[in-house]
């Protein structure tokens, strides 16, 4: 599988973010086995697809509590979180705040970025 590929992967996640995106329906986007998906996805990005589906909806979610003005169950919902309760325990635990005092302070938080993929350096 090329880095491209790869790419390709990380770039159809990040444009249906909002649509819960599959493994399968990655996979058959990039044409290769939910296995080798997995596997070749973890080892360029350093996490697993789930992983990289939560952190950047989390992520994601952040920066519009933070620049809009949108309800917070709104976003909770279009990140795909089965509730704003749900949505404010993951928002806690990764960053300590609920989404509304983040909102409403003035510090910023570490988001998980979209990563850039490297090919693999042998030692």
């Amino acid at each position: 599988m090329s880095i491209k590929t790869v790419e390709n992967m990380v770039n159809w996640i990040e444009d249906h973010i909002t649509m819960n995106p599959t493994l399968s329906d990655m996979s058959s986007y990039v044409g290769y086995s939910q296995f080798y998906c997995s596997k070749k996805f973890h080892e360029y990005v350093g996490i697993t697809f789930k992983q990289y589906i939560s952190k950047r909806r989390l992520s994601l979610a952040a920066m519009e509590v933070k620049n809009t003005q949108h309800r917070l169950l709104d976003i909770a919902l279009k990140y795909g979180f089965s509730s704003q309760e749900s949505f404010a325990r993951a928002f806690v635990n990764t960053y300590g705040y609920t989404p509304g005092q983040y909102r409403k302070a003035i510090t910023n938080i570490e988001l998980y970025t979209k990563p850039s993929i490297f090919p693999l350096q042998n030692n």
